[in-house]
């Protein structure tokens, strides 16, 4: 028999979702029937696939020993990821870093170990905050995503609490982020909204703009405002009033202002040429508002120095 300690990090978990995190050799089919045989309990009673845990329950496990694999080296790989982001703003409860283009947020086809979650990872596991061999369920995870080659803000959860109150906040719209982008032409107005309807390909991992409805898709709205314009180029603050996959990237280029060095919606192939290799598109500012373990961050503005913006230097009399 194993037993399972409920604690911060496991509690408010469904009891199925808790087992299928903290044994990973657990398949789901064994996991249902041995809660419907009870050689799955919690507190000794018999239990249901989807009662939730709370602090101090156990949870007994009547299985095959050959399930539960020694953890005593867990996360020693950690050791040996050396982090390329950098950290704006740091507490017991969050992170948020700043990710450089070229770096994906997760595991894709391509990539499997150096990602900007594992180094986030590594470093709180160097720092002795994060401790796998002593979680059962929990990892520190991302709160948000950008693209690859998309470079700013990625905020990570330290702590089951602080996940759950972060993607709360996400889902009711209460963090706002800004990007600056730089985008070929010149803007038809100072300022404004644009609009259009987005269908997405999944198989090409691109995205189509539209300026009129269209079966299938589904509508975004773009904010914006110039801040400076040089060399047949402008540099936008965008506020996305909806967020769709690659909006700010296809809906500038559907209006005929593709970013600097983007590839996939434009042509960049002069701006390769200048050394672009990437979009120039940074998630550069990140506003809270509301939450309640996070209350003391409320009203707070956090945003990357000019200095890092690496396509800013085009635009160096400009003001942020």
């Amino acid at each position: 028999m194993r037993i399972f300690e409920i604690g911060e990090n496991d509690a408010g978990q469904r009891l199925d979702k808790f087992l299928l995190k903290a044994i990973k050799s657990l398949p789901p089919s064994l996991l249902y029937k041995a809660v419907r045989t009870k050689k799955i309990k919690v507190n000794r009673k018999r239990a249901e696939a989807g009662q939730k845990l709370a602090v101090g329950d156990t949870v007994q496990l009547f299985l095959p020993d050959d399930l539960f694999p020694e953890a005593s080296d867990a996360g020693e790989y950690l050791r040996f990821i050396t982090p390329s982001f950098s950290v704006l703003y740091e507490d017991e409860n969050l992170l948020l870093c700043d990710k450089p283009a070229g770096l994906p947020v997760h595991s894709d086809d391509k990539e499997e170990t150096n990602t900007l979650i594992t180094q986030i990872q590594a470093y709180l596991f160097k720092k002795g905050e994060y401790r796998p061999a002593e979680e059962q369920s929990f990892a520190p995870a991302l709160c948000n995503r950008i693209d690859r080659n998309t470079a700013g803000i990625v905020i990570a959860a330290k702590n089951a609490a602080s996940l759950r109150e972060l993607n709360r906040l996400i889902k009711e719209r209460r963090l706002t982020k800004k990007y600056l982008c730089a985008v070929h032409g010149k803007m038809d107005k100072p300022s404004g909204v644009l609009t259009g309807y987005l269908i997405k390909n999944s198989q090409t991992n691109t995205v189509r703009v539209y300026q009129n409805p269209v079966p299938g898709g589904k509508e975004i709205k773009t904010g914006y405002r110039v801040l400076a314009e040089k060399d047949g180029l402008s540099l936008l603050e965008v506020n996305l009033l909806t967020g769709r996959t690659h909006q700010i990237r296809a809906h500038l280029a559907s209006v005929g202002h593709p970013l600097l060095g983007d590839g996939k919606y434009g042509v960049n192939r002069e701006d390769r040429r200048e050394g672009y290799k990437f979009q120039a598109l940074y998630s550069y500012s990140l506003t809270f508002d509301g939450g309640e373990l996070l209350s003391y961050l409320n009203r707070r503005t956090f945003t990357v120095p000019r200095e890092k913006i690496w396509f800013a230097d085009r635009f160096e009399e400009t003001p942020l």
